[in-house]
């Protein structure tokens, strides 16, 4: 559920322009024994169950250690807070927990640290953002019960009839038993996620007070926030994951403009930058800047046009595959991103990901001018001019226009691209209903399996479902793909969802993104994971 972004920063006069509106670290000097990063200004508070963004997310994730991790090369899970996860049918799972570990404030984590902390985000009147990904625990309907017009009709979701989910308990200090309401043999890798992290006792006793400091059992612990300027945490000592940190201590640097995280890093003034930004990759800049500097592998992110299907202009599903079809996602690539990220075959990105087949769009991923001209003129054509909304800047105006182009020459439409300040007015669009033609949507993996990409977007009801898709023959197809008996059927079915989604066109898939990092000479042993995160226990500080 990591949604990328970028926000422009808000026109300002020059001389005021860092101060006011936080754009970049502006050159200042990192902590002996610290390395920099660059983030953005998480959206919420560092609550692991209230995170779904990049940069609380990266934040967060430095600070709680889950049941599983991920390898940062292979993307293969392996247990971590967990001694072992085993199931016999994929439906009742028995979860030990390793001694040792610990929150920052010594108090142990148990498995009553999972289990309360599941409850409470699953637990609607809560308000989490990750609430749905506890959706396979029996009794979750019973926490969170299913809104009857969805979220954005007038009608209100029933009241909870239970607090606490019946498929979950602790056996004691130890043990974990969970029983899902079907079998789900992909809910082990889930696990990973930040959502599933544990909590200490501090935050059910105060939760605004956890806020302000909060409290992980990861290998950093919370130091300071200064809004808009920089998060800063410390190695934690006591750490009893796999890999104990070799720096003191990490500072996330808030950025609104990549580009400006880009010459910091360019002028020595910052150590790691996550997405090299569109004007250093023309001509392989990046490369000449840096030299060896470089991290450029596959990751786990699809990049998208959401369909609003609540726009009659966009109701006939003919009128969106022609719009897809009038799409040259290569040449874009090619110019726009130098080759740097790679054209979309289908919703399930290519990668460090079991089961990924190219082709699940099938045509409608293709190029065909002339197809998609007919499909349109059967549609009985495009009624008014299209806007394609984004959140400003951060590279996105070329390419969006780029598309624009295209669907003017090969579709005769009029389009534009409707630039919106700032990410915060653009999530809001979403949860209004408000956009009049496609948008920008960008999803990083939140586990390394296919589910994510599908059931998290697709499914009715979905947290990031925006467009507001419902096709009960999708969701259906997902639950026999979920419930398979071997991940090798699995993973057919949910390729035989994902034809489902090219039949129904609820998004134009683009493109996927590789991870382009860069870093600095201050640092070595540069790992970066599926999701384009730094693996901050395996980095070093050269000498």
């Amino acid at each position: 559920m990591r949604k990328r972004r970028l926000t422009a920063c808000v026109a300002v006069p020059l001389a005021v322009g860092l101060l006011a509106s936080g754009c970049g670290g502006g050159g200042s000097a990192t902590e002996e024994g610290f390395i920099s990063v660059n983030s953005t200004e998480p959206e919420n508070p560092l609550v692991p169950a209230n995170t779904t963004e990049t940069g609380g997310g990266n934040v967060v994730d430095a600070m709680f250690t889950g049941l599983v991790g991920y390898d940062p090369e292979t993307s293969e899970p392996y247990n971590e807070v967990a001694e072992s996860i085993d199931t016999q049918d994929n439906k009742v799972f028995t979860i030990k927990l390793k001694p040792g570990w610990t929150f920052h404030d010594g108090s142990p984590v148990t498995a009553n640290s999972f289990v309360k902390a599941w409850n409470y985000a699953a637990y609607a009147p809560n308000g989490q953002s990750t609430t749905s990904f506890f959706e396979q625990i029996q009794g979750y309907r019973d926490v969170s019960p299913a809104d009857p017009d969805g979220d954005t009709g007038p009608q209100e979701p029933p009241q909870p009839t239970a607090q606490e989910m019946s498929g979950l308990r602790a056996v004691d200090d130890s043990t974990i038993s969970v029983t899902l309401d079907a079998p789900f043999a992909t809910w082990p890798t889930m696990l990973g996620y930040t959502a599933f992290s544990p909590m200490p006792e501090s935050f059910f006793a105060d939760p605004e007070a956890f806020e302000e400091h909060p409290v992980g059992n990861g290998p950093f612990k919370f130091e300071s926030r200064q809004p808009n300027t920089d998060i800063k945490l410390v190695t934690n000592d006591q750490y009893a994951g796999q890999n104990k940190p070799q720096i003191r201590g990490v500072e996330f640097r808030i950025y609104n403009e990549l580009e400006t995280a880009y010459q910091d890093l360019v002028s020595g003034n910052l150590d790691f930058v996550d997405q090299v930004p569109p004007s250093a990759l023309v001509g392989n800049k990046w490369r000449t800047d840096l030299q060896d500097r470089v991290v450029d592998k596959e990751m786990l992110s699809n990049n998208a046009l959401q369909l609003p299907l609540y726009d009659p202009k966009l109701k006939d599903p003919r009128v969106r595959h022609a719009l897809s079809m009038a799409i040259d996602r290569k040449q874009i690539t090619d110019t726009v991103f130098e080759g740097s990220y790679l054209p979309a075959t289908g919703w399930v990105p290519s990668g460090p990901i079991k089961g990924y087949e190219a082709g699940g769009c099938g045509q409608y991923c293709e190029y065909n001018p002339q197809e998609a001209k007919k499909l349109l003129d059967e549609a009985g054509g495009f009624n008014g001019p299209l806007t394609i909304t984004s959140n400003a800047d951060g590279g996105h105006k070329e390419w969006v226009e780029a598309i624009c182009n295209q669907l003017n020459t090969n579709l005769g439409v009029q389009c534009a691209f409707n630039p919106v300040p700032t990410f915060a007015e653009f999530l809001k669009m979403h949860d209004e209903n408000a956009h009049t033609g496609p948008f920008r949507f960008g999803w990083l993996g939140d586990y390394p399996a296919a589910e994510t990409f599908l059931g998290k977007i697709y499914r009715t009801g979905a947290s990031s479902n925006y467009m507001r898709y419902s096709s009960p023959e999708f969701d259906a197809a997902m639950s026999r793909a979920d419930q398979a008996p071997s991940e090798e059927e699995g993973l057919r079915l949910y390729r035989e969802a994902e034809n489902i989604l090219a039949k129904d066109m609820p998004s134009i898939p683009l493109w996927n993104q590789k991870a382009q990092s860069g870093y600095s000479d201050r640092i070595s042993d540069v790992h970066v994971s599926f999701d384009r995160k730094l693996d901050l226990e395996l980095v070093k500080l050269n000498p």
